[in-house]
């Protein structure tokens, strides 16, 4: 039965991965046409704040809620076959969804001038006026992310990954066909909103994302009946696990806008380059960790309902240990080899991103990723509380990583710069997950304390060494070739760098006889099989 569900787990995984795979290539596929496009500056500054009001009404409205609340209440209702509160409850979740992001889209509407004002106070008056008409127009796209989200939520607590996933990946395509065919016609009769084809392209993809999920949804069970019950049981509960969710993310939230509001003070583009370095940092945790994270969720999910604690702490250190192995090399590999990656995808001929551009997004990078395996591991983390039902405890160990990421904000970028912002995020991290472990293992006892260490020890030792690998192999081939003369030299560095690297890294796994190592490649055979019909 085990070995069922962990085959399950990591078929669940493996199909993420890969979504996740395509559709981060399809975001940096986006960045690589608007940033040549638009330059590292004001525009792309303007763009990238314009997120800020929407992303907003989205973690605070119904972000928090699918995992912490909606998930857990949902899946406890299908794990004792009770369909009927399962759907009643999902009813009400999506009717009380609608109406408060109705009230927050019209309300930032009206006030968007006011308040990017106060958040982006270092930009001057055209860009901040070329934020607010971006913010406007991406307004619509939290409602349909709304319910992109909980009908995601309502598919994986069924078992149900695909089309979620395919979702994902048609929200970046949309962002990307609508920027690289709208930009240049706006841009000609507009000049300087040429990159208001992007925003159209955000709402159209937080669309398609939804729409794509609704067959799968009818196929379900699912039939949308409008309800607004504040008494059922079953809503009771969510609210009592979301209040807490809601006070962390509104403190994530004005922690995200803080450092937006002092990285518009600095150079211009600041804002673009951290957010920029960000998304690299997020490859790996998006791709991988995360992916481990949400396969895992409704089976522990499941676990925890039927007090089934032996198998939940197996599947929560498989978690950890699956996430660390993957993204302690990422994060190596992404330090030594930062410079070289933004080099090939963002620097053309011509273009408007700049050899200062390059050295200035990853010295944000580097600093970033120092903290990326632990923010990868806290996804897994989280949700182990939120499988238990308990939002209470990591909601009040995140509000204090939080807090600190703020001070340590406001201190550090007087002293490193944009990169003291990025190094004050990764300490934030790190912070909240070693807590959070330690607070799981007091909660629910041993938890394979000692194979967890073990397993990071051993891969941060050959990631080292990989790391050593990957940066000979890119200054030996610098010497023989100009880097900065051609694409195809760059390719050369990079592709040899990071060949070289992958294979000290799993030969060195396959050495030392590493169980994730088998796990990960368990997990790809899997996928084969299943995209074979095996």
């Amino acid at each position: 039965m085990a070995e069922m569900q962990q085959g399950r787990v990591m078929r669940a995984a493996a199909l993420l991965m890969a979504s996740m795979i395509i559709s981060r290539v399809l975001g940096y596929v986006r960045d690589m046409v608007m940033y040549p496009m638009f330059g590292q500056g004001a525009v792309t500054d303007a763009f990238t704040a314009a997120f800020l009001i929407p992303n907003f009404l989205y973690q605070i409205i119904i972000g928090g809620a699918i995992s912490a609340a909606f998930i857990p209440v949902f899946s406890s209702y299908l794990a004792k076959d009770d369909h009927r509160n399962a759907w009643q409850i999902s009813n009400i979740v999506i009717s009380w969804a609608m109406l408060l992001m109705s009230v927050g889209v019209v309300a930032a509407y009206i006030f968007a001038p006011q308040i990017m004002a106060s958040f982006v106070s270092g930009y001057d008056a055209k860009t901040l006026a070329l934020t607010v008409v971006l913010t406007r127009i991406m307004l619509l796209q939290p409602v349909f992310m709304a319910l992109s989200g909980l009908s995601m939520g309502i598919l994986h607590s069924h078992q149900h990954f695909l089309w979620p996933a395919v979702g994902s990946m048609l929200y970046n395509l949309f962002i990307v066909l609508c920027g690289a065919l709208l930009a240049g016609p706006i841009e000609a009769r507009y000049p300087g909103f040429g990159i208001v084809g992007f925003s159209v392209g955000v709402v159209s993809g937080a669309i398609a994302y939804f729409l794509v999920q609704i067959p799968a949804l009818l196929h379900a069970g699912f039939r949308y009946h409008p309800s607004l019950n504040t008494h059922h049981p079953g809503f009771l509960r969510l609210i009592h696990l979301l209040i807490p969710v809601l006070i962390g993310l509104s403190v994530k939230q004005i922690n995200f806008i803080v450092n937006t509001k002092l990285a518009s003070g600095l150079a211009e583009g600041s804002v673009a380059a951290l957010n920029l370095a960000q998304k690299f940092m997020n490859v790996p945790i998006y791709v991988f960790a995360s992916a481990i994270a949400v396969a895992i969720f409704p089976t522990i999910t499941r676990q925890a309902a039927l007090s089934d604690m032996p198998e939940y702490k197996k599947s929560v250190s498989l978690g950890i240990r699956s996430v660390a192995f993957i993204c302690i090399p990422a994060a190596v590999g992404l330090i030594v080899l930062r410079e070289p990656i933004i080099r090939l995808l963002f620097e053309f001929r011509g273009a408007n991103f700049t050899a200062t551009d390059t050295v200035y997004t990853g010295q944000a990078l580097l600093f970033y990723c120092l903290g990326l395996t632990f923010y990868g591991v806290v996804d897994v983390l989280l949700r182990a509380f939120y499988a238990q039902q308990n939002t209470k405890t990591p909601v009040l160990v995140s509000v204090g990583a939080m807090a600190a990421n703020v001070a340590f904000s406001l201190i550090l970028v007087r002293l490193m710069g944009l990169g003291g912002l990025a190094l004050a995020y990764s300490l934030a991290g790190t912070l909240q997950c070693i807590v959070l472990f330690l607070l799981l293992r007091l909660r629910i006892g041993h938890m394979d304390l000692h194979r967890i260490v073990g397993s990071f020890v051993k891969t941060l030792i050959i990631s080292l060494l990989m790391g050593a690998a990957a940066i000979g192999a890119s200054r030996a081939i610098a010497t023989l070739v100009d880097v900065t003369a051609s694409k195809t030299a760059q390719i050369l560095q990079l592709g040899g760098s990071m060949g070289l690297a992958v294979l000290v890294f799993f030969a060195l796994a396959y050495f030392l006889r590493m169980e994730e190592a088998q796990i990960i490649i368990d997990m790809f055979k899997r996928r084969k099989s299943a995209a074979r019909g095996d």
